[in-house]
């Protein structure tokens, strides 16, 4: 395709997409002619990653370049772009959305009505009731979007995984929270003010929010190299 309909399909000025070419962001195009250049359908992915990137993150291009270089040598990281693209958007969280009612919980997750019932049973969804209605947080929303991701890349009942083990999950982190809060957050708040003991438990909860994800996808990376280490010695030990 032309540089103008590349244009038109991804919203970009084409001189936008020559600044593009002339730093690195994206790939030079096939030329047909001396002032002729053809653009893959590629192309149009590459610009709406870096789109994303900026929208998402709002980080420079030359940070983006670098992203985007990584991204293609390493599918983990590719996979956590895309995670973090599609679960931790900077804007939405700052802009918090609430779904109210079970059908648009419904449609915003991608859940059925019988499997929100459910982990609502097992507090694991639960929203708050105002004026007669159920209202659904956004914690709620991206919970029950990651459930249905799990289901589809294979770890829901169809694949033999039993979802109430989330009971036990519930049940567990409600003692981590608890622990947190005892050993982190709830230290000398009689010196504190009303406002400066909000503030605190603001800051510390997302900070340990974020201390948890890099903990967990740590010590999940190491037991996947023990698992892998075990089934490499079961092989080497098998061909003695």
């Amino acid at each position: 395709m032309k540089i103008s309909e590349l244009s038109i399909r991804t919203q970009v000025p084409k001189e936008t997409i020559h600044f593009y070419v002339r730093e690195g962001l994206i790939p030079k195009p096939k030329k047909r002619g001396i002032n002729v250049a053809d653009y893959d359908e590629s192309f149009i992915e590459h610009i709406h990653l870096i789109k994303e990137i900026q929208d998402h993150f709002f980080l420079p291009l030359s940070l983006i370049k670098e992203i985007i270089k990584r991204q293609k040598r390493s599918p983990e990281l590719k996979a956590l772009l895309k995670l973090r693209m599609g679960y931790f958007s900077p804007l939405d969280q700052l802009l918090e959305k609430e779904v109210v009612g079970l059908d648009a919980f419904a449609g915003a997750t991608g859940m059925g009505k019988k499997w929100i019932v459910q982990f609502m049973e097992w507090g694991v969804i639960t929203p708050e009731s105002r004026d007669g209605a159920d209202v659904y947080s956004q914690d709620d929303v991206i919970l029950g979007r990651l459930l249905v991701d799990l289901d589809r890349a294979g770890f829901g009942p169809k694949d033999g995984i039993n979802p109430a083990v989330v009971k036990d999950y519930i049940r567990i982190y409600k003692q981590i929270v608890k622990l947190a809060h005892e050993s982190f957050l709830e230290t000398a708040e009689n010196q504190l003010t009303p406002e400066e003991t909000l503030a605190k438990g603001i800051r510390g909860r997302e900070l340990m929010g974020v201390f948890f994800y890099h903990l967990y996808r740590k010590l999940a990376k190491e037991n996947e190299h023990e698992r892998e280490r075990r089934r490499t010695g079961r092989k080497k030990a098998a061909a003695r």
